[in-house]
This record gives structure tokens, C-alpha cells and sequence, in this order.
């Protein structure tokens, strides 16, 4: 509808001598008395036409012939109001129960190849509460992108090299060697979590003291390979199922990476300076420069990040999403300059950086630290909550605000857990339905014509814009925000109208709704990764 509003203001500024579409923004009025669509297009045409507003409004409502529009009225400072005929409403009953999975799907993408890179933790622990808040945004985006018409990539990046991982195979040992009665240092920098210690204990119970003699790359690998299982195990658990893991082993080993920095170097972005090769990217987007290669030779993590992105621009994306953490804000300017260095379009990467996330628990911020081992998991969480809860909470805000996730709330079986409110809408449809189907879906609709029905029937009719707006805008949290809108109106209208009655056309009139409205919410909530219970 608001597609035909925007189609008859059109040809009126045409037949006024105006071209002006790109000004055309229609609004959904707060208050009924003012229609059912509204625009302010005469305000901005105040210079056009060198007239006033209210002048210009009646102009174009005069230009105005549509039989789908039952009324026009002009209201200062010069808005333009629409009351349009409701049957739209009806036939879009219709139009959800026989597209059912598919209903607000569109091909806005045309294809276009999208490469989403999220959570990318390092496999060096398990996957905490910061994870799993990139996780829900990373996977949500692809989810809405896809029924969107994007052809979407979901990667993983394997940090499996460097310091890092070297930490985490002296860790282990050091856990060992206590174990085998001998002394081996932790590393400055280790990691104490519990995973290392079952990792430790693994290998003492199967071998005992046999892996004394082992050099620091079999700890390394074994490690490495235990906490990356787990944190693919707890992704699936997650709901998130990746369709490439890149390791930055094997970019390291298909691009040359010294190969990489003499690219840099012809290009003009290299200079050598006090036994370092530094990256001059203060001359493209950074405000300072940075090392590439050391001084005692080996390389920083600047080089294989920057070649696994160059490998990406290889595969041929349209489009290029990475999902940081906030402290990685740093970081963005410097992989820009890289991608820019080696002649590819810097544009096309697009880096969402992640807020941080606190727990709250009895009104207490639970303090969180992944090295010294009392994070709180992503495991533990859905353990505690579910997957259906914590996916909907990560998906309830918007990436860049920072949250605190009340652990209290989330586990609440009342509605004022919002993630509740919203399945219980579609357990109690489903309870309904399975008691009473429809019997038919009627070629004209008698009873659905009060303002309780049309409150409900509307935001249905939305959900098709609200897919296209999360998916451009690449905002998850706009679905989530629509469907707990949507289950709100529905147990509004659950408590004034008898859904089940004598009244036999009645009856199936209202279960078509209820069943529409049923499958929207399952639509949006699938779009988030969340499964609506059948009954609750």
C-alpha cells in the first residue's frame, strides 16, 4: 500500500510539472484520526513551487485519483493524509496462508555475494558472553539477508597461528607437567581456564607421563583442534552452522606473505626504520603507522589479516561484513589501508564493531575473564536460559548500544520476559488451532471489519517492509522489535474478541487471522534464530 501511495503522489507532482520521487517518504500516522498514511512532500516543495505548504498539499490531493484511497484530508502545516480501503488488509490473509514460510521474503540482494566473518575467536578457550552477542547479530544478518535475495557466506576465521596459540600449547604442557610431578613454567600471557586443565588431564589419563618428551607443536595442535571442536559443538548447539572455516595457517601458506609485503612495498606503503619494515598507512585512512615486520624478522598479525582479506576480495564478494569486538576499533583504519595498498576497493568491506555485553544477576554485574578462567560460557548460558532466550536477547538491541543481560529476567516464565510474550502468542494460536482449524479460507470476509481486527491485520501487512528495512539498514533488532510488537497487538485482540464462538463464519473468519498471525510470528522469529514452542 504504501508502494500505490507513493505511485498516485508521483503522477500528481507529474501532472504539476514536478520530479521529484526521491522527496516522496510516507509515515504510518501514531494517531488513527489522522488516516492510515501520511506524507509531508508539500513541505519540501515549499522552494519548488514558491508557495506555501497547506497551498501545495491541496494541489496535490486536487491530482489525486485513486479508488483505492476512500478519503484525503489536509492538515497543517501542510501533511497530506490518506484513509484507504481496508479490503488490502483481507487479501493479504490470503496471501501469508499460501506462502506460508516464505511470506515477507524478497530478492532486494539479486544475488549479490555477501561474506559475513563473526565470532572468529581465537581457539585458545570457549566461547564467552561477547561471543555470543556477535554470534547472534553475525547469524540474524545472514538469516534476513538470505530470505532477502543475498547470497550469503558465513565464515569463520581459524586464528591457529602465532603467539597466541603458542601460549596456549605452553599452557597445556605447564598443566601437564604438574600433573607428570615436574615443573613447567606458564607463559607470560597464559591461559587458566578450566578447558586447559581437562585438556591436561585428557592426555595425562591416556598416556601418563609419555608426552614429556613431546616438543610445544603437538600441545599446540592437540589444544588447538580440542577448543575449536568445542566452540564449532557450542555453535551448533547455538544454532549458528558456518559454511566456510578459513585457517590462517592455510592462508599463510596460498599467498606468500612476504610476497604480500613487497605488493605493500611497490605500491609505496613500506619503509624500513629502526630494524622494522613498517606499513605506512597514515597515507590512507590511519592516523599513524604500523609494524608488518619485526625486528627480530617475524611477522605481526597485521600481515596474515591482511592477505586472509585480500584472499576474500579473490573469491569475488560484493560485499564484505566483519563483526569486531569494540576494542578492535583501532584496528579498522589500518586493514582498510591494507586492503587499499594492494589496489582493492576498501568500500566493500564493512566493519560492524560489537558493544560490550555485562551480566546481571540478582541485580549484580557477574564479573567475566577469559584468562584467568571464570568467564561465564556460552554453554553455560544456554544451559541456564536456552537457545531461544539468549538469541533473542542478543538480537533485542541494536550492535552498537551496550547491554546488560539480566540473567533474572531471562529465565522468567511471566510476561514480562519478552522472549516468553512473544512464544506464548504463538503456543496459544497453536493450542487453538489444534483444538479448531479453519475450515476454508473464504473468498470474502463478512466479520474481520472492527479496529481491533484492522490492528492486527496491519502489522501483518508490515512485516514484508520491516524484512526489507532490517536487511538493508542490517539491523536484526528491527525484526525482534517488530515481533514483540506483533504478539502484543495479537494478546490484545486474544483479550477482546471470542475467537471461538456459534457463530460458525465468525469462527473460521478469526482463526484465518490467528493462523496468519501465527506464521508471521514464526517467520520473524526464524529470522532471529529463535523456535517457538507449540505449547508453553
Amino acid at each position: 500500500m504504501k508502494e500505490l501511495i507513493i505511485n498516485v503522489i508521483k503522477k500528481a507532482l507529474t501532472k504539476l510539472g514536478l520530479d521529484c520521487e526521491d522527496k516522496i517518504e510516507i509515515n504510518i500516522p501514531k494517531l488513527k484520526e489522522n488516516g492510515d498514511y501520511s506524507t509531508n512532500i508539500a513541505l519540501k516543495l515549499v522552494k519548488d513551487l514558491n508557495k506555501n505548504p497547506m497551498e501545495i498539499a491541496a494541489l496535490i490531493k486536487e491530482n489525486i485519483d485513486c479508488e483505492q484511497i476512500n478519503k484525503i484530508e489536509v492538515k497543517n502545516p501542510g501533511f497530506i493524509n490518506f484513509f484507504v480501503d481496508k479490503s488490502y488488509l483481507i487479501d493479504n490473509l490470503k496471501k501469508v496462508l499460501n506462502e506460508k514460510e516464505n511470506y515477507g521474503k524478497n530478492d532486494i540482494g539479486k544475488n549479490k555475494k555477501i561474506n559475513i566473518e563473526f565470532v572468529s575467536a581465537n581457539p585458545t578457550g570457549i566461547l564467552h558472553l561477547g561471543n555470543a552477542r556477535g554470534g547472534a547479530y553475525g547469524d540474524s544478518l545472514a538469516r534476513i539477508m538470505r530470505f532477502c535475495g543475498y547470497d550469503v557466506t558465513e565464515e569463520y576465521y581459524i586464528n591457529d597461528a602465532g603467539n597466541q596459540i603458542n601460549n596456549l600449547g605452553e599452557s597445556i604442557k605447564s598443566r601437564y607437567y604438574e600433573l607428570c610431578n615436574k615443573e613447567y613454567p606458564m607463559p607470560e600471557g597464559g591461559y587458566f581456564g578450566n578447558e586447559i586443565k581437562e585438556i591436561a588431564n585428557e592426555i595425562y589419563e591416556n598416556y601418563e607421563d609419555k608426552y614429556l618428551n613431546k616438543d610445544i607443536e603437538c600441545f599446540k595442535e592437540l589444544g588447538k583442534n580440542k577448543l575449536l571442536n568445542k566452540i564449532i559443538e557450542d555453535l551448533k548447539k547455538y544454532r549458528i552452522n558456518y559454511d566456510i572455516f578459513t585457517s590462517e595457517k592455510e592462508i599463510s601458506k596460498k599467498y606468500n606473505l612476504n610476497e604480500i609485503i613487497n605488493t605493500l612495498d611497490k605500491n609505496g606503503y613500506v619503509y624500513e626504520k629502526d630494524g622494522a619494515i613498517w606499513f605506512s598507512c597514515s597515507k590512507l585512512y590511519d592516523d599513524k603507522d604500523h609494524v608488518l615486520i619485526k625486528e627480530d624478522k617475524s611477522l605481526t598479525y597485521l600481515v596474515p589479516d591482511i592477505a586472509y582479506h585480500y584472499d576474500k576480495y579473490n573469491r569475488g564478494y560484493d560485499k564484505m561484513i566483519d563483526i569486531f569486538g569494540t576494542d578492535h576499533h583501532g584496528y579498522v583504519a589500518r586493514l582498510k589501508s591494507g586492503i587499499k595498498a594492494l589496489g582493492n576497493d576498501p568500500d566493500k568491506l564493512e566493519v560492524k564493531l560489537l558493544q560490550l555485553v555485562r551480566l546481571v544477576e540478582n541485580n549484580t554485574i557477574v564479573k567475566m575473564s577469559k584468562r584467568s578462567g571464570k568467564s561465564v560460557t556460552l554453554n553455560d548460558l544456554i544451559n541456564e536460559i536456552g537457545v531461544n532466550a539468549a538469541r533473542y536477547y542478543f538480537s533485542k538491541y541494536s550492535l552498537d548500544t551496550q547491554m546488560d543481560f539480566d540473567l533474572n529476567l531471562a529465565k522468567k516464565k511471566s510476561n514480562e520476559n519478552p522472549v516468553y510474550y512473544v512464544c506464548y502468542a504463538y503456543a496459544r494460536i497453536s493450542s487453538i488451532l489444534k483444538e479448531k482449524d479453519i475450515i476454508n479460507v473464504p473468498e470474502k470476509f463478512e466479520t474481520l471489519n472492527n479496529d481491533d481486527t484492522y490492528n492486527v491485520l496491519e502489522k501483518v501487512y508490515a512485516f514484508p517492509e520491516i524484512v526489507k528495512s532490517a536487511a538493508l539498514k542490517e539491523m536484526p533488532h528491527i525484526i525482534t522489535n517488530y515481533v514483540y510488537e506483533l504478539a502484543n497487538i495479537f494478546h490484545a485482540y486474544y483479550s477482546k474478541v471470542r475467537i471461538l464462538s456459534d457463530d460458525e463464519r465468525k469462527t473460521n473468519e478469526n482463526l484465518v487471522l490467528i493462523k496468519a498471525v501465527r506464521q508471521t510470528i514464526f517467520n520473524a522469529l526464524n529470522l532471529i534464530g529463535v523456535i517457538p514452542p507449540e505449547k508453553m
